[in-house]
């Protein structure tokens, strides 16, 4: 009998995560503050201080409190899958491996940092904390958090995804939490907004303002952000180190890996692990494809530069393939890859070569989510439904060649709140949507000037 299914025991489940920062070949570009344009921290009344220690930490495995590890429990460790049916229906000599993240209470990888960052919150003795939210994973994902931990929370729901999914809206109020739609009211830069486009369809950079507006003022309050920065990225690797075991279980070492990115940190969160290796020279000939929509391309049109964080540039200015933090990004479905900017550690490993990314249309990736729906039998969000598309092509490319390449998929969760997009599809109504140049260069005109020179 073919195993298709790889679990780890609830004893194997790591009780560390991975940190990459002192294994970089090169030392990641500084935090500029926003106003001096020199390095910076995170800002002190804003995050956690275990948040703010584990962003520049140089420890390389950095411990789960058991508090978190408790919570983790419930839904970890996730399985690795085997692909046998997609495999027979694409006939590809390929062995095609995913490590399905779908099964957390959230539906989503979004758990991973969520649970940690309302811990520490509350060690902090903080009593409520505000965030971004593009298509809701985050957004529920941290509701559940500081549920588990009793902490209050508001939301800032990208507009277009607030209308488009509302029962993600939903399942936050139901978790406890007030989400609105942004830009909204309740903010000065939110007002502003409105005041110039009351049909905003709103972003993430809007949202982030927004909650770092509504935090910033307020003692009782932190804010949080569910992608991008290190510390997220690094609790996200319990999901790589989990992968590696079970691949290991599995008798098997991925030549490629696919995940899709937005911010980055589901993707990081699966390969900086294996990444590891390709440093070390154990695994050079490893691919690592990071996919992002044709409608937000940040790696593969934007440039390596400094930019902000947030359309209102309070948030610290970082290095990253960006298109400009005034960027609005057009109303495709997959919103959680709508962010203008990407991780600082995925572009410094893309600039030193380490890593690849592509883009990808939408109605490709939706062809690409049915098929793996209708022989796996998960039905998976429109955000990892661009690295399918893509793990379908490099299968079919082995196809053609002959090569029997494994390849590992970062599946990032399900879709059970997208069928309105499905349905788009299915009805022919889905359109592509490339971004054209021309405002790619009109954003990125107002990229702020910086003077710091890198070591």
């Amino acid at each position: 009998m073919k195993q298709t299914k790889f679990i780890l025991s609830e004893k194997e489940m790591p009780t560390s995560w991975y940190n990459i920062l002192p294994d970089l070949p090169k030392p990641l570009p500084p935090l500029l503050h926003p106003g001096t344009k020199e390095p910076t921290i995170l800002p002190p009344p804003l995050f956690p201080s275990a948040i703010r220690d584990q962003e520049f930490s140089q420890e390389r495995y950095i411990e789960i409190p058991e508090e978190v590890q408790e919570i983790y429990r419930t839904w970890r460790p996730t399985a690795l899958h085997r692909a046998y049916r997609l495999e027979k229906a694409l006939d590809t000599p390929a062995k095609i491996f995913f490590k399905y993240e779908g099964t957390s209470q959230a539906g989503s990888h979004k758990p991973n940092t969520a649970v940690a960052q309302a811990y520490y919150a509350k060690q902090d003795g903080i009593k409520r904390m505000t965030t971004e939210t593009g298509a809701g994973q985050w957004g529920s994902a941290l509701a559940m958090g500081c549920m588990f931990f009793g902490i209050e929370l508001k939301v800032y729901m990208v507009k277009v995804s607030y209308n488009q999914k509302p029962y993600r809206r939903i399942l936050m109020e139901t978790w406890g939490a007030k989400c609105v739609p942004s830009p909204s009211p309740d903010t000065e830069i939110g007002r502003k907004i409105l005041a110039e486009d009351p049909d905003s369809p709103g972003s993430l950079g809007i949202a982030i303002s927004e909650a770092i507006e509504d935090a910033g003022p307020r003692d009782d309050t932190y804010y949080s952000i569910g992608s991008v920065i290190n510390s997220v990225l690094l609790h996200q690797t319990i999901n790589g180190l989990e992968a590696k075991k079970a691949m290991e279980k599995a008798d098997a070492y991925p030549d490629i890996i696919v995940g899709c990115i937005g911010g980055g940190s589901n993707f990081a969160g699966l390969y900086l692990p294996f990444v590891k290796d390709k440093i070390e020279g154990k695994k050079q000939n490893l691919r690592i494809i990071n996919v992002e929509p044709t409608a937000c391309p940040s790696m593969t049109k934007g440039p390596y530069a400094w930019d902000y964080g947030d359309v209102a540039g309070m948030a610290p200015i970082v290095k990253m393939y960006t298109l400009g933090h005034t960027f609005i990004p057009p109303k495709i479905h997959a919103g959680g890859l709508r962010y203008h900017g990407m991780a600082p550690i995925i572009c410094h490993l893309h600039h030193l070569g380490l890593v690849e990314a592509k883009a990808v249309p939408q109605v490709a990736t939706f062809e690409a989510g049915i098929q793996f729906a209708r022989t796996e039998g998960i039905v998976p969000a429109p955000e990892p439904n661009h690295a399918i598309r893509v793990v379908i092509d490099e299968a079919l490319a082995c196809k053609k060649s002959g090569e029997s390449k494994t390849i590992l998929l970062a599946h990032s969760g399900h879709g059970h709140f997208d069928m309105a997009a499905y349905d788009e599809y299915l009805s022919g109504r889905l359109e592509d949507y490339e971004y054209p140049d021309k405002l790619v260069k009109e954003a990125l005109a107002q990229l702020p000037v910086v003077d710091y020179a890198e070591a």
